[in-house]
């Protein structure tokens, strides 16, 4: 199914729906960007300066789906705003990598911040929730750009369960390296969802298989 082929009056709700989800999207982030970049600079945590930054690339992944629909023909502009969400899934990658590692070189060892945990636990429960409802929205109405961004969403809450398990970790037992360790995992992730939006495949990686899976069962 392509955006094109649902009927006219279905296709503007979903348009409007997906429209509010990525706006509610970015404003989460822009928040969560600077209430954790402020917390991991005050407990000198690479990892949530790391979450923080990349929330930014969420704020851009979603601003190019937004855009895409505000046009007047969502389908022309989709392999373009494909390819803005594959660099925003290989920014991703490149910001937990290089901080992971350097968290690790360094052996850094952060800080407890009841702030940068808050923040972190937040972006679990609400991030899914965004991911879910741009997911249906984008299936039903045939946009890969949608789903593409939804499971952008889905690493970032992967990302956050990581930081929160290092977080605690290091300040129950001192377990400074399990977050860095997560982290590299996680960009192993994007790195393929990347590639796979490069291509125009919103299906076929891990992630989206989950996706299919979930989707499934609902």
């Amino acid at each position: 199914m392509t955006i094109a082929s649902v009927a006219g009056d279905r296709r503007q709700v979903l348009q409007r729906r997906i429209r509010w989800i990525v706006a509610a999207t970015i404003g989460y982030n822009v928040i969560e960007a600077i209430v954790a970049i402020g917390a991991g600079v005050a407990a000198s945590s690479s990892a949530l300066i790391a979450f923080g930054l990349d929330s930014t690339v969420e704020v851009m992944s979603a601003a190019a789906v937004a855009w895409q629909f505000t046009r007047r023909d969502p389908e022309r502009w989709e392999k373009g705003t494909l390819r803005v969400i594959a660099v925003a899934f290989f920014a991703l990658a490149v910001y937990v990598t290089v901080t992971s590692l350097m968290t690790l070189i360094g052996r850094v060892e952060a800080e407890h911040t009841t702030l940068g945990m808050v923040i972190t636990a937040l972006s679990v429960i609400v991030m899914p929730f965004l991911s879910l409802a741009e997911r249906r929205a984008g299936r039903e109405l045939g946009s890969a750009t949608a789903v593409a961004d939804s499971k952008q969403t889905l690493i970032c809450t992967y990302l956050s369960a990581a930081v929160l398990v290092g977080l605690v970790l290091n300040s129950l037992f001192g377990w400074w390296w399990a977050d860095a360790v997560a982290g590299l995992v996680i960009a192993g992730f994007a790195i393929r969802e990347g590639i796979e939006a490069w291509r125009g495949d919103s299906c076929a990686t891990s992630v989206g298989m989950i996706l299919e899976d979930d989707g499934g069962h609902s």
